[in-house]
């Protein structure tokens, strides 16, 4: 019995250091979006120098302590919030990992770079995976019984701090108004700006909170780990088994199943013989648990055709180009290679360096068909090159002839890649990214560790490919070759993307549900990506270890594709182009650092920095270059046309182009109105639209304390854009907007509703996640006088928001101003999906508003309701206030003109 006490405290030690990390990693995500792959990282950057403060410059662990946990591991995530981490919250899912698996890598090595620097001049020790860092407690360790369990000083130190900082972070989230607000942004981050919450400031937090917890766990793990970066990255994973068990949102039941991850994993290792008979699966439960919570708990709900399904394609930018010069750099850069490669001896290095490098580029083409094509990130694809290549050992060493043994490798390489399929059916986003990636951890620990398949640390010889008149132990055939079947992957994708399939693809990865009512078999459509992104990886693999001459378990480990992935998509994952740079600069440049005597700290740190690039142009380098070409000619072609424009005729007046649906024809813009001299809130000649669409086109507008305009008009007329750029949710391409005298076009959403200017959205504005009186605090300090008005909201105070009617929704949106009115309020379809009996209470809330002097703005398609209530009326139609006059002046014939678009 005591023995298996024992078994449970130590577990519990083990697993309060999984909860720490765990926490924080689902902070950090239920706050911004993005899921940080790089969290152990700054655990092991805090550990490092917890370990250069307290065995290097003699501090008591106690100050070191505080000096990383407290200090520095807040700042560095304040920091890398602000250099990185607010940019990828904005960008797609495949940017957001590989930009913090950028960070993964390039962590440590500043730490260890920085130390290695310092270190001579300061007298510190060096920092390497052999170092013997101390725990937090007493030096030695005291060591205490309980009930015949010894347990030593930094277990129960860990232990102690791991569950305050739960019982802490949850009631900073679940009590505190900065909670709130984080809750909010992440709720609804459109509708948290609407309600003057700074969700960059929320975002801030989250991150400097997160990297807190990040360091404590570092801390606590060092003097167990020891400084071992990769480690912490496995330590990471671990953790992220408990954080999916909490789903990613609770921090409780995160933190519950890191003690419970840590008690199993004890468990296991002390009662399960089974186990032994299995090698590695000791060690691979928390990797299992990982797959079934991610299976069983964290079915995709929303949009499931995989990471990538929201980055919108970019531009091509050379679409307008011939298709000759869009290929004539290709061609020149593959001319110069070939002649450089065909002018080499056979035994220079460097072409073997090549070689090397275009056999990953072979590699890299998978992750262009599955996340570049198929939207799907797969961190497997070295799992399934190493499968390839075992696979031809295995069978050439059998006695199998060696074309026979690559198409067994290849063919084994696919049918696994149809099993990892199978949880993309079911699952996506980054919760499919991280069920390959324990597939590709699982297959790394245990079926990769069975002898008969991978002959042990041996691994299985493989001679040289032969091809008549040479065989590739010269590497410039390995370079021809490899070019050939580069070109011929081209030219797969190239029809692939061309045929019937392709679009198929495309519809399945964009809008799921459409492509299956359009018949279109999305499962169907996965597997076959997969079948061919890992038959291509398998091809790869098998001529990496043709190349080497030989192949083991450990030549293509599971976290190699978790780089390579980062390597493709700086350069451009969408186009071959981008896995062959990939491919080359993955090979050449550690040896380009090398040779030059340059620390392979600064290679890993670069890499980092094109990770930082990346939040700023998701699209990759080969994108990045296409949009400055094309940016350079655009300002070429305006200047020349300027050049060429003649002086309009004094005294004309300006015509705008006006499309109609039967063509452009010209028509004079309307007037400006006059200025309304006591206004409270104006629009003056606002212009704004979406990207390159153009919706409000001079927009005047103005209202009064104490007046209601309604702003009438047909669909697409640009009443909501209208609202939008009030509430300072869209910005202004020309014209501006006052409040009170003040220009105020600059301002922020969040700026503008602390100001007083309030937006009721189209729909609901609620936090469907927050609970109704959660909701009232995001805009009340005390939401007691709202429960005394509306009762209905009282009795269901600790409900979510979400499971409300929609007109109790609407009433929960209006609610707030009736105990603190906000000086304008704009309402966009406030009686949109409402029961007759809902819409007059909800205009009973704006008459009393009026009464109180609030400046209303009332946009509807329903004219009934709103005109009973409004006491001037304006109609848009085609992106520009057409009439603008009191109530009384309205009669049937002006609606019929602003709805119908007659004139």
């Amino acid at each position: 019995m005591s023995e298996l006490v024992g078994y449970i405290l130590s577990g519990l030690v083990t697993g309060a250091v999984f909860a720490v990390m765990a926490s924080g990693l689902t902070l950090s995500y239920a706050a911004t979006g993005v899921f940080n792959f790089a969290h152990g990282a700054i655990g092991f950057l805090a550990a490092l120098l917890y370990f250069e403060l307290n065995v290097g410059l003699g501090l008591p662990a106690w100050a070191a302590g505080v000096v990383a946990v407290a200090l520095f591991a807040p700042l560095l995530g304040y920091l890398l919030h602000r250099l990185m981490f607010r940019g990828l919250a904005q960008a797609g899912e495949t940017a957001q990992i590989v930009g913090t698996i950028g960070l993964t890598i390039a962590l440590p090595a500043l730490g260890l770079l920085v130390v290695d620097l310092v270190a001579e001049s300061l007298g510190l020790p060096r920092a390497d995976a052999t170092s013997l860092p101390r725990g937090l407690g007493p030096y030695p360790a005291a060591t205490y019984t309980f009930g015949g369990v010894h347990l030593d000083s930094d277990q129960l130190i860990t232990f102690a701090f791991a569950v305050l900082a739960a019982a802490g972070l949850w009631a900073f989230m679940r009590h505190t108004p900065y909670g709130l607000r984080m809750r909010a942004s992440v709720d609804c981050r459109g509708l948290a700006t609407l309600r003057g919450i700074d969700v960059d400031a929320s975002s801030a937090m989250a991150w400097t909170l997160s990297s807190t917890l990040a360091g404590l766990a570092g801390v606590l793990a060092v003097s167990t780990l020891g400084l071992d970066s990769t480690a912490f990255t496995v330590m990471l994973f671990v953790s992220a088994t408990a954080a999916v068990f909490g789903r990613l949102r609770s921090i409780p039941w995160t933190f519950a199943a890191g003690l419970g991850l840590g008690v199993v994993q004890n468990l296991v290792a002390g009662y399960a013989d089974f186990a032994e008979d299995v090698t590695g699966l000791r060690t691979a439960v928390p990797v299992i648990l990982l797959f079934v919570g991610l299976i069983l708990l964290n079915r995709s709900r929303g949009r499931i055709a995989g990471s990538a399904a929201e980055d919108a394609p970019p531009p091509d930018h050379l679409a307008d180009l011939p298709p000759w010069r869009r290929r004539l750099p290709w061609a020149l850069g593959l001319v110069a290679l070939l002649a450089w490669t065909l002018t080499r001896p056979a035994d220079d290095f460097y072409v073997s360096v090549v070689a090397q490098g275009l056999v990953l580029a072979l590699i890299f083409c998978s992750f262009v068909v599955v996340t570049g094509i198929g939207g799907m990130v797969n961190l497997a694809q070295a799992s399934f090159a190493s499968m390839a290549a075992l696979t031809c050992g295995w069978a050439f060493s059998s006695g199998l002839p060696l074309p026979v043994a690559i198409l067994l490798g290849v063919l084994g390489a696919t049918a696994v890649g149809v099993l990892v399929a199978l949880p993309a059916l079911r699952l996506g986003g980054r919760i499919l990214t991280l069920a390959t990636l324990a597939l590709a951890l699982l297959a790394d620990q245990v079926l990769f560790q069975i002898d008969e398949f991978s002959n042990g640390t041996i691994g299985w010889p493989l001679p040289a490919l032969g091809l008549g008149l040479a065989d590739t132990t010269d590497p410039r055939v390995r370079v021809l070759l490899l070019l050939a079947l580069i070109g011929l992957v081209g030219l797969l994708v190239r029809n692939l993307e061309r045929s019937a399939s392709g679009r198929a693809v495309l519809a399945v990865r964009s809008a799921p549900a459409a492509a299956t009512t359009s018949g279109i078999s999305a499962p169907r459509t996965k597997i076959m990506l997969f079948a061919l992104a890992s038959g291509i990886a398998g091809l790869g693999g098998v001529l990496f270890a043709i190349s080497k001459g030989s192949v083991t378990a450990t030549d293509l480990p599971a976290f190699s594709g978790f780089v390579w992935l980062a390597v493709v998509v700086l350069q451009g994952v969408r186009r071959i182009g981008g896995a062959v740079l990939g491919g080359l600069i993955a090979a050449i440049f550690p040896e380009l650092l090398a040779g030059w005597h340059v620390s392979a700290h600064v290679g890993a740190i670069l890499f980092g920095a094109g990770g930082m690039i990346l939040a700023r142009h998701p699209d990759g380098v080969l994108a990045q270059l296409g949009e400055a070409r094309h940016r350079r000619r655009t300002r070429g072609d305006r200047a020349a046309a300027l050049r060429r424009e003649t002086p309009a005729r004094e005294g004309a007046a300006p015509a705008v182009k006006v499309t109609n649906g039967t063509g452009h024809r010209p028509v004079t813009a309307p007037p400006r109105a006059p200025a309304v001299e006591d206004a409270l809130f104006r629009l003056e000649g606002v212009v704004a639209g979406y990207g390159d669409v153009t919706v409000l086109r001079g927009v005047d507008l103005a209202v009064r304390p104490g007046e209601v305009v309604a702003l009438l008009g047909a669909n697409g007329a640009g009443k909501s854009t209208t609202c939008a750029v009030a509430a300072g949710d869209l910005r202004v391409t020309a014209g501006r907007v006052v409040l009170d005298g003040v220009d105020v076009t600059s301002w922020p959403a969040h700026r503008r509703a602390r100001e007083g200017v309030l937006l009721a959205p189209e729909g609901r504005g609620v936090f469907p996640g927050l609970t109704v009186d959660e909701n009232l605090r995001t805009w009340l300090a005390d939401p007691g006088p709202v429960y005394e008005r509306l009762p209905q909201l009282a009795r269901r105070r600790g409900l979510a928001a979400g499971a409300l009617s929609g007109g109790e929704q609407q009433l929960l949106t209006l609610a707030p101003a009736l105990v603190r009115p906000p000086r304008v309020l704009i309402a966009d379809e406030p009686s949109l999906g409402l029961a007759p009996l809902v819409v007059e209470q909800v205009f009973e809330v704006f008459a009393e508003l009026r009464e109180r002097g609030v400046a209303l703005l009332l946009v509807e398609e329903k004219a009934t309701s709103v005109l009973e209530l409004a006491d001037t009326v304006a109609f848009m139609r085609l992106g520009r206030v057409t009439w603008t006059g009191p109530r009384a002046e309205v009669d049937g014939a002006r609606l019929t003109a602003a709805y119908l678009g007659v004139s």
